[in-house]
């Protein structure tokens, strides 16, 4: 077992993120990858990687794990949104706007399924 293999993975992708908001993407992207090494269906893990990778510039990268993220759970909001940021980068328009409709889709099942929650934000509108 890893070195990062002692906490929860939740506890894993704060770590990781703390490290590449600290200006240390390789040490956060290493938490990353061990911890995906002994758990590759942590989504949490996967979207943090692909957010750090996007982040660095690392598209081919971040794709990958956005790819792994997204098999996971396809509907989620924050994976459509992240893919279709990455699509645009890499150039293609009709991907980029492919996920980005996902994405609005997941946010709109959202407000159906939690109408109360969104009741809150629209009283800050």
């Amino acid at each position: 077992m890893g070195e990062f293999q002692k906490a929860p993975i939740s506890n894993i992708v704060e770590d990781a993120t703390f490290d590449f908001t600290m200006g240390d993407a390789e040490t956060g992207i290493a938490k990353l990858q061990a911890a995906l090494a002994e758990s590759p269906d942590a989504f949490e893990a996967w979207h943090a990687l692909c957010e750090i990778f996007y982040s660095e510039k690392r598209y081919d990268e971040a794709l990958e794990a956005a790819e792994k993220a997204h098999g996971l759970r396809p509907d989620d909001l924050y994976v459509n949104t992240s893919l279709s940021r990455i699509w645009l980068e890499k150039g293609s328009k009709e991907k980029a706007e492919h996920f980005g409709a996902q994405a609005r889709m997941a946010s709109w099942k959202d407000q159906i399924q939690n109408p109360d929650a969104h009741a809150d934000q629209a009283d800050l509108s």
